[in-house]
């Protein structure tokens, strides 16, 4: 399935400007991304990369496993020269039990992409097709920038 990129970058918002946006994890966010150190090796590979894919991100401000990992995502965005875009505020909807998240405030693109846990981390082709996604954290003994670039390189 193809996605419509223009669509998709509309409905988002850049990932610097989501992590510095005052919110109840602005801080945590702000300090996981300070601490983290990237593997510089893995992100000399990726920035060959960066004009072929664009990351998209589902967070919430509520989420300690977003705290720390929106944040790296917007060190690559930085040091990488990846595109990064973030669907945040997601909202659960307790009150229903076939969605599981509360539309508005959350995306309706939680939908499209069929987001159960998050950080959902997607990363799409320029041409809009699906290469892999990152559900909450990367596999065990494997870093954010490695699962990416894995995902490319298949």
């Amino acid at each position: 399935m193809k996605h419509d990129l223009l669509k998709l970058k509309t409905s988002s918002e850049p990932i610097h400007q989501y992590i510095t946006t005052e919110s109840q994890g602005k801080d945590k966010f702000m300090t996981n991304r300070s601490m983290y150190k990237l593997n510089l090796d893995v992100i000399k590979d990726l920035k060959q990369y960066s004009e072929e894919v664009v990351i998209f991100a589902f967070s919430a401000e509520w989420c300690p496993d977003c705290h720390r990992n929106i944040p790296v995502l917007d060190l690559l965005n930085e040091v990488a020269g990846i595109e990064v875009r973030i669907f945040g505020h997601l909202m659960r909807d307790s009150k229903n039990h076939i969605k599981k998240w509360k539309i508005p405030p959350s995306p309706q693109e939680v939908e499209v992409f069929n987001v159960e846990k998050i950080p959902l981390i997607i990363i799409l082709s320029k041409n809009g097709e699906e290469l892999g996604r990152i559900v909450e954290n990367p596999p065990l003994g494997k870093t954010i920038e490695q699962t990416i670039l894995e995902i490319i390189k298949k």
